[in-house]
């Protein structure tokens, strides 16, 4: 889920559409652009700003690591479509059908086709704002889960189940799926086969459990989490649940086995944690905050160890970073910043060689 404000915070069947063509190109922007780190972001190096202008979050790899799936405001379609693109840039080509709101793209089988969230089959525009008389909320729409070849053709639908289905990752060995829905009446872990079958329920706590990823051993999965503790904030969760409306303003860091078992919080933070992901020897997890002021706009990227010690910042950049994964071979890092913006709200996809 990436909605986005002052703050972007972020998920077999039947064949809807077998387009034979690549749908219409949005303009081709600048490959990249070079990115000085700012004073204390060590692990950065040869920094490349891949994206222009608009809204762009979510990059995520291709697992040979010559392709970035991501998410962007552009062109002709006032909310988010999923967008592929070589990791130099090049060759931006919409893959979703620039319906509704899509979120979450990830890459599959051998990189031919990319799995994605979209709201198009419920409405075809833009699901509407939230109501921010609640204070900062995120809306929780009607999403169902879709796959289409990375040209954009033969989209098919996954999920049949009414309410939020999204935040959708591939296992590494390509057989499963872990995502968030609310299909149980919460915001819950599940996971299911490639093609949407054998469905699992792994998270039972009542509130926001979500932005899961499976480590590099798929053993274990790292996710979100924001758990009311007394009567009255249970209630309000539970209100505004009934609203489609989630608040995520206190969330931390949990890991669990891949079946579920032995859930446990590694953070305690305060403010905002999230978009987890495991470093490529899955012993540390990088992930966004903004501990350091949860009340402002500004989030860093940091890593932790998998029990929690160790917390060590990565982006000083006074603005968001968010989003991050590292290459297949753990040599570079993609992430989402509003750094080098020129108008407000603007968030780009960036690269850099990783400095151990």
């Amino acid at each position: 889920m990436a909605t986005r404000t002052v703050v972007v915070i972020a998920a077999a069947g039947l064949s809807l559409a077998a387009a034979s063509h690549r749908p219409a190109q949005p303009p081709q922007q600048p490959t990249w652009r070079a990115v000085q780190p700012e004073s204390g972001e060590v692990h950065l190096a040869n920094i490349r700003q891949l994206t222009f202008g608009g809204q762009n979050a979510e990059a995520y790899f291709s697992s040979d690591g010559r392709k970035i799936v991501f998410q962007s405001t552009r062109g002709d379609h006032p909310c988010d479509q999923e967008y592929v693109m070589n990791a130099d840039g090049s060759d931006v080509h919409r893959v979703s059908n620039g319906q509704g709101r899509t979120t979450c793209g990830y890459f599959f089988d051998h990189d031919r086709r990319v799995l994605f969230s979209s709201t198009h089959l419920h409405r075809a525009e833009c699901p509407p704002t939230p109501d921010y008389s609640h204070g900062y909320v995120w809306r929780v729409d009607d999403y169902d889960i879709f796959t289409a070849n990375v040209d954009g053709s033969d989209l098919r639908q996954l999920t049949r189940f009414a309410g939020y289905n999204a935040e959708a990752v591939v296992s590494p060995d390509g057989r499963n799926i872990v995502f968030t829905s609310t299909r149980d009446g919460d915001l819950e872990i599940y996971t299911m086969r490639i093609d949407g079958t054998h469905l699992r329920r792994l998270t039972h706590e009542l509130g926001y459990d979500g932005g899961p990823w499976w480590s590099h051993d798929g053993t274990k999965i790292v996710y979100r989490a924001s758990h009311p503790e007394t009567p009255q904030a249970k209630a309000e969760y539970q209100q505004l649940l009934a609203q489609h409306l989630v608040r995520p303003l206190e969330m931390e860091l949990w890991v669990m086995n891949a079946d579920g078992s032995n859930r446990h919080q590694i953070t305690h933070l305060g403010g905002a944690n999230f978009a987890p992901y495991f470093t490529p020897d899955d012993r540390r997890i990088i992930f966004a905050s903004n501990h350091a002021n949860p009340r402002g706009a500004a989030f860093d990227l940091y890593l932790v160890n998998v029990d929690g010690t160790g917390l060590e910042q990565v982006t000083t950049y006074t603005g968001f970073n968010s989003f991050p994964m590292f290459s297949p071979d753990g040599k570079k890092l993609v992430w989402a910043s509003s750094r080098q913006a020129t108008q407000p709200h603007e968030t780009n996809i960036f690269i850099a060689d990783w400095v151990h």
